[in-house]
Order: structure tokens, then sequence, then C-alpha cells
């Protein structure tokens, strides 16, 4: 592995990456024919208290654990789940936004 400088990293990701293809391929070199069996696609929604006012998509979301709503941040995740292995390959974890109360989008 090579010395890469912070601004290396920083150029890296201020392009536009292809996560999702970047996530298939790592999960594909570790699926083989031996990986035979049931596989689920799962989804989870996530929901992280956090306190404060400046953290981006700080919202107040259904939290099943505290049965309420609490102020935090949410995410989505979806997961391919090899059922005989109890292995589970994340695909997508993204956070979710609240829309604003005069947004229609």
């Amino acid at each position: 592995m090579g010395n890469f400088s912070y601004r290396t990293v920083q150029r890296f990701f201020e392009e536009k990456q292809q996560w999702a293809q970047l996530r298939w391929l790592l999960i594909k070199s570790h699926i083989s024919e031996k990986c035979l069996g049931t596989w689920v696609l799962i989804g989870d929604e996530v929901v992280v208290t956090k306190s404060g006012k400046q953290t981006y998509g700080l919202g107040r979301f259904f939290s099943s654990i505290q049965n309420q709503a609490v102020p935090g941040l949410c995410f989505i995740n979806i997961s391919l789940l090899h059922v005989e292995s109890r292995k589970s390959y994340p695909l997508l974890a993204e956070q979710l936004l609240k829309k604003s109360p005069g947004n229609c989008a």
C-alpha cells in the first residue's frame, strides 16, 4: 500500500463513487458455489439518539426500543443474509432525512 497524503484522500471522496458496485464486487468475491442455500434480502431502520442542534439530519424519529419519538439520526440498512452461515453482507446504508414542514418533495 502506498503512502497517501490527506489531500489524496480528500480528492478520492470529492469524486462520485459507485459504492453499491464496490460493495457488490466485495460480496461476490466472498460468495462461492459452496454458499448455496437460502438467501434473504433484509432491511432495517436504525435510530441513533443524539443531542445537539448542529448535527446534519438531526430530527425526531420513532425508536421501537424506547417506544416513542426521540431526537437523533435515522439510517436505513439493507443486507443480503445467508441463512445457513448466519452471515450478513451489507448492500446499502444511508441516512434518512426528515422532510421540512414546507417541503412537499
